[in-house]
């Protein structure tokens, strides 16, 4: 556990100076106060990040997609065969998914993180190997994981962001990749939320009714089995890990990792829907200043991942009914992130500008 030691040590709370120095440096944009809505405090929040006002350029960026197994698709909790994720990283690779298009859009460098997939990958650009096991076990059945191979899911994406950040990139971004994953980020996020099944199980990749029926109780038979108390509240690490390993994917732990990396690292990580919220919820129960690092990029149709961006205190800057995963909803927000830092560069001030500031004005003239 050294390397996630050393990355929990290492996090600090976002720099409220900075944040502090940002609002007041939007206010003095020549615009009306607050007319940016979410994007101001966006800017701010990227202050925080960075330690400085304004925050540097998020660029350049970088997806990284974590793709695994789970053995909970022997349940029988989504119409797609267990051979898609396998058969998705190879088109992943070959730059042919809803990811590669919207990341070449946005100019987002992609990479591809093997934790867990059931299968033999070949070598090929743009692919880590990090392969904790071959999926994971059946969580309705008892622990998905082992505590140590959780750790080592956690330290897998903690050097995952690490080496990106090495490599130049100034913004992470999340994606996911794992057939009947929603399932596990539903039993996630009644672990740490303390939220009923019914609340937090969607149709994932299309469940009917029947299926959908049947993939909440095999949420609750998880949670069950593998003693999940209903308090939202794992208290100690050792439990959050024990949680984790119980009814996680080895993809969840990894992004849990990657966002505890890229807090340690003080760069700006952009999630994208439940898979991420529902690893965030991880790294928040490890290290809670994390959430300061973090963007939601989208919300996704999943109702767990409004549950999960409301217990992180997070807006979404995109809401389209996406329920795709990959990092496509990140990806859509990464321009407006963009966009908010660049205002803070590039906008002039009311003193810059000889612009007349109307709060200004009126203390001048207070008849006015």
């Amino acid at each position: 556990m050294e390397i996630l030691d050393q990355t929990l040590a290492a996090i600090r709370p976002a720099d409220l100076q900075a944040m502090a120095d940002a609002r007041a440096h939007q206010d003095r944009l020549t615009k009306p106060r607050g007319a940016l809505g979410v994007l101001e405090e966006v800017a701010v929040r990227l202050a925080g990040v960075a330690g400085a006002c304004p925050p540097p350029a998020p660029a350049p960026a970088a997806l990284a997609i974590f793709a695994a197994d789970h053995g909970v698709h022997a349940q029988g909790v989504t119409p797609w065969p267990r051979e898609v994720t396998t058969q998705m990283v190879l088109n992943f690779l070959a730059g042919g998914a809803v990811a590669n298009a919207f990341a070449a859009q946005a100019g987002v460098s992609v990479t591809v993180v093997d934790v867990g997939v059931a299968a033999d990958l070949p070598e090929a650009p743009g692919l880590v190997s990090r392969k904790i096991a071959y999926g994971t076990a059946d969580l309705s059945a008892g622990p998905a994981m082992t505590a140590e191979q959780a750790v080592a899911a956690l330290e897998a994406g903690i050097t995952v962001a690490r080496d990106l950040v090495a490599q130049g990139n100034a913004c992470l971004v999340t994606g996911d990749m794992g057939i009947a994953n929603t399932t596990a980020s539903a039993a996630l996020i009644c672990a740490f939320t303390g939220r009923d099944a019914a609340d937090t199980t969607g149709r994932g990749t299309g469940a009917d009714d029947a299926t959908l029926r049947h993939k909440i109780e095999i949420v609750r038979r998880g949670l069950e089995v593998n003693d999940i108390p209903g308090d939202g509240d794992p208290g100690s690490r050792s439990e959050v890990v024990r949680r984790l390993a119980a009814v996680g994917g080895l993809e969840h732990a990894a992004l849990a990792g990657f966002v505890l990396g890229a807090a340690a690292a003080r760069v700006p990580v952009i999630l994208d829907g439940v898979i991420a919220g529902a690893a965030a919820l991880v790294a928040a129960a490890l290290a809670p200043d994390a959430v300061g690092y973090c963007l939601a990029g989208h919300r996704s149709a999943e109702p767990g991942h409004a549950i999960t961006l409301d217990h992180l205190g997070l807006r979404a800057l995109v809401d389209l009914e996406l329920r795709l995963g990959e990092g496509t909803g990140a990806l859509l927000a990464y321009p407006l992130v963009s966009a908010a830092v660049r205002v803070m560069h590039e906008v002039a001030t009311f003193d810059s500008a000889g612009v007349t500031d109307k709060d200004a004005q009126a203390t001048l003239d207070p008849s006015t």
